[in-house]
């Protein structure tokens, strides 16, 4: 518990770039991704860009790996001031700004370029509007890539999900993506879901390429269905406070930096979807590309839902983009 109160007071004064020894301006960015993922990339070339654009005077201290908690008590921690940054899953903020949900129901967005429309439209500058309510900054957006179905059976169709038991975060647009698809929804944490496809807890999952990869899925799985289900994407989360304390050459600055880190980031993960397909077909995976209209048309009893909550026409404003 001593560990844990010094690095929170250290990370208080990196946040806010007060530490009194310090020449630079710091601020302190956590993530739950690891060194190895392609977000951890795009951040350390933004680190990389901040010190260039302000010639030293500001940098990046990073906290991969959920070092610093999970990405909720991340976000307390920047809300209080005492962290400066989060990056984290952007639909994943809905347990904070419920109208999130509609841009993480499946097959509301069709790809990357349809999101960032989106959000460059009403509807993100709505969402900055809340952030900023929240004491939140929303810098950029990142690619987190498409996810797609695993199973140890092809997936040819809809009718191919009826049964399956499939892993999903405990996440409401995912779990309804399975339940509206004749699949059996089955929350596991993230570190067994290797481990529950090996036994059989769970017959499926559902996650991006470069997850399946950097999990190896592909061991415990036959099969890959292209079901493009759901955008994942990243937020860059910033503290409003320490936004605001920020010159305006400082946040011309930042702004740059995490803007060169998403194209890294972006472009990693484009590529790396483009190469996995054939590296899984290589490993002996089967890819399938089952028609996507059904499973789009069995979302609508979850899209009414949606817009019984936020309004008639929420979800076609979206879609229509």
């Amino acid at each position: 518990m001593k560990l844990f109160k010094t690095l929170m007071a250290a990370t208080a004064l990196v946040g806010l770039g007060l530490g009194a020894a310090a020449a630079q301006t710091e601020i302190s960015v956590g993530t739950q991704d690891n060194e190895a993922s392609y977000v951890y990339k795009g951040i350390m070339a933004a680190k990389d860009k901040l010190e260039e654009v302000s010639g030293g005077e500001m940098t990046l201290t990073v906290f991969p790996s959920a070092q610093l908690g999970d990405f909720k008590t991340m976000t307390s921690l920047m809300q209080a001031g005492e962290l400066g940054a989060v990056i984290t899953g952007y639909p994943d903020m809905s347990y904070m700004i419920p109208e999130l949900k509609l841009i993480g129901a499946p097959y509301v967005v069709n790809n990357f370029d349809h999101l960032q429309e989106i959000l460059d439209g009403p509807f993100g500058d709505k969402m900055d509007e809340e952030f900023m309510k929240r004491g939140i900054k929303q810098l950029d957006v990142w690619y987190y890539g498409t996810r797609h179905m695993t199973s140890n059976k092809p997936i040819n169709s809809i009718e191919d999900m009826k049964g399956l038991r499939v892993r999903t975060p405990n996440v409401p647009f995912l779990i309804a993506f399975a339940e509206n698809t004749g699949a059996s929804p089955a929350p596991v944490a993230f570190q067994e879901v290797y481990l529950a496809l090996q036994t059989n807890q769970v017959d499926a999952q559902e996650n991006p390429l470069p997850t399946i990869d950097a999990m190896k899925f592909y061991e415990v799985q036959s099969h890959i269905a292209l079901t493009g289900h759901f955008v994942a994407s990243a937020a860059v989360n910033l503290s409003a406070s320490l936004w605001q304390d920020l010159s305006d050459q400082e946040k011309a600055w930042v702004e740059e930096a995490f803007l060169a880190g998403g194209d890294v980031a972006d472009m990693a993960t484009i590529k790396a979807e483009q190469d996995l397909l054939e590296d899984f077909k290589d490993r002996g995976l089967t890819i399938t590309e089952p028609d996507r209209v059904p499973f789009q048309q069995a979302m609508k009893p979850y899209y009414d839902e949606l817009e019984e909550q936020f309004g008639k026409g929420s979800i076609a404003a979206l879609i229509g983009k």
